[in-house]
């Protein structure tokens, strides 16, 4: 498996984990009336590898993914319902929100 972007925000509360992949990164996704930016300001932490990512998010409050590779380690992981993800642009997309765990 490849690296993705990830960065890890934090507060006293919950963590919250944004990854995507490389290749989309920076991109501008768009489905009829929804528009996703994948912005560098969000998404753009540091460049890890899948398994780095699968790890920060089992330990995570919430998730937001966008990119096959990283959305199929999460799938397959069993952090992810299949049925969760949506494409935007041809490209997947979900959120993962454990709500037992917000306070």
């Amino acid at each position: 498996m490849g690296q993705v972007y990830v960065r890890i925000f934090r507060d006293k509360r919950y963590v919250m984990v944004a990854a995507c992949d490389r290749n989309v990164l920076g991109r501008t996704l768009r489905e009829g009336r929804v528009k996703l930016e994948v912005a560098d300001r969000f998404y753009g932490g540091d460049l890890c590898s899948v398994e780095e990512t699968m790890q920060a998010l089992e330990v995570a409050d919430v998730g937001n993914l966008v990119g096959g590779e990283v959305i199929k380690a999460a799938v397959q992981r069993g952090l992810v319902d299949p049925a969760a993800i949506m494409k935007i642009g041809g490209v997947p997309h979900v959120q993962i929100v454990r709500i037992g765990r917000l306070h």
